[in-house]
């Protein structure tokens, strides 16, 4: 997939508050990156997570199950205040279709966005479900936020 771009400002605040934030460590930042995925309870085979404070950018790589699961990974990287770029170099075990990505703007829910990709409002569900379990409920979504949006 390689680099993919997110808002640096949105998302889950995770160098807020200890040793990441304490000690400016790149590899406090990773670690704290990687706790994050596995608290998702997303796996893959050799996960690494590398953070470069000059430019923002979290590298990821590992084996994923499948394309879901390397998505979601990536998501779960991109979508942390303070990350600008993820630098995917995950391989997968079963490969499939990439889903695109979406960054939500203000005034989205998830019926205006499966309405834009799918063509039907009332098709929301297969983006909810291609984006849990870092979304929890189809209400809650945020400005800055990037969503997997899975094919028809």
């Amino acid at each position: 997939m390689g680099l993919i771009s997110f808002i640096r400002s949105a998302g889950e605040k995770l160098f807020g508050t200890g040793s990441a934030k304490a000690a400016e460590d790149p590899a406090a930042k990773a670690k704290a990156i990687e706790d994050y995925i596995a608290s998702m309870k997303l796996e893959a085979k050799d996960l690494k997570v590398e953070y470069d404070p000059d430019t923002d950018t979290a590298t990821v790589s590992g084996e994923a199950p499948d394309q879901a699961t390397r998505e979601k990974i990536v998501l779960c990287c991109g979508n942390v205040d303070g990350v600008d770029r993820v630098d995917d170099k995950m391989t997968v075990a079963t490969p499939a279709p990439e889903a695109q990505y979406y960054t939500v703007v203000k005034g989205d829910t998830l019926s205006k966005i499966a309405r834009q990709f799918y063509g039907n409002a009332n098709a929301y569900m297969p983006i909810f479900e291609a984006n849990k379990p870092m979304l929890t409920h189809p209400d809650k979504i945020y400005p800055g936020q990037v969503l997997r949006i899975p094919p028809k």
